[in-house]
């Protein structure tokens, strides 16, 4: 059944003396995940309450693995264009491809974008195919 208010079912664990704070960060992850992302102002709230103000990195810091932590009203665009996969065969239980899977073979194919990804040389003038560089 689908959670319509989360943050009624959230308050409540949150203020529990009972829980420890890890586990107090974990729901307020798991809300920021379920409703992609949250206000400043919200977040700023939570954390007060929750009173994890030392442990507020372990919340923001996940915007450097690109969640959104702090919502923007624009829709979000994914950072790496993805790929037609829709006449590729498929498993019943698993129709998703991860994103790790389309840069990948563009890095085997030597299509990655230098900008993006500085760190990932090139493949020499005179590679033929032929082994691993």
């Amino acid at each position: 059944e689908k959670v319509k208010d989360s943050m009624r079912v959230l308050l409540p664990v949150l203020l529990n003396k009972s829980h420890e704070s890890y586990d107090k960060i974990r729901a307020i992850l798991l809300y920021i995940f379920s409703t992609n992302g949250t206000t400043q102002e919200n977040l700023e709230k939570l954390i007060q309450n929750v009173q994890i103000e030392s442990d507020s990195d372990m919340i923001r810091n996940w915007k450097y693995l690109d969640v959104p932590v702090i919502s923007s009203f624009a829709p979000q665009q994914h950072k790496y264009p993805r790929r037609d996969r829709s006449s590729e065969e498929t498993f019943q239980l698993s129709r998703w491809t991860p994103v790790i899977k389309d840069v990948m073979e563009d890095a085997i194919e030597n299509k990655l974008d230098s900008k993006d990804w500085p760190y990932c040389s090139r493949c020499p003038p005179t590679w033929n195919g032929s082994g691993a560089v």
